[in-house]
């Protein structure tokens, strides 16, 4: 099991896309169109690549939520990614900053990004295949 695709209910299509082209070069737009929900007119997109994508819709209104707060929601999602510095060198040459992030633990250093829409993106970079290794948080 695995999961395939997150999907994400924004305000601007570009500004995503900036974000998202910045994290993963290598995906695409896999299909995208146009169509109502429930009563409004969106903008839809498949970013990503053949076995995992985002789908995005621009008919979002309001704020996220705070994520310093207790409202229900979305906390965060994360990617694993092979090389975190090249990811956050790319990231930082489009203009976007790690929000947190810890490189204290000897088998993984993670990073946080908060995209146009106020949702956090966590990357991470494994340095062990053992998962009692790579899940341990002393």
């Amino acid at each position: 099991m695995r999961l395939e695709h997150v999907n994400l209910v924004i305000t601007d299509m570009a500004q995503s896309l900036r974000f998202y082209q910045a994290a993963f070069p290598h995906w695409h737009v896999r299909s995208q169109g146009h169509g109502e929900w429930y009563g409004k007119a969106r903008h839809w997109l498949h970013f990503g690549d053949d076995y995992n994508y985002i789908a995005f819709s621009d008919h979002g209104e309001g704020e996220n939520r705070q994520l310093a707060g207790h409202q229900t929601g979305l906390g965060h999602f994360a990617f694993v990614v092979n090389n975190l510095s090249a990811l956050i060198d790319r990231m930082e040459q489009a203009g976007y900053q790690v929000d947190k992030g810890s490189r204290d633990n000897p088998y993984r250093h993670n990073v946080y990004f908060i995209d146009p829409d106020g949702f956090e993106v966590e990357f991470v970079e494994y340095f062990s295949d053992l998962p009692h290794e790579r899940n341990n948080d002393d």
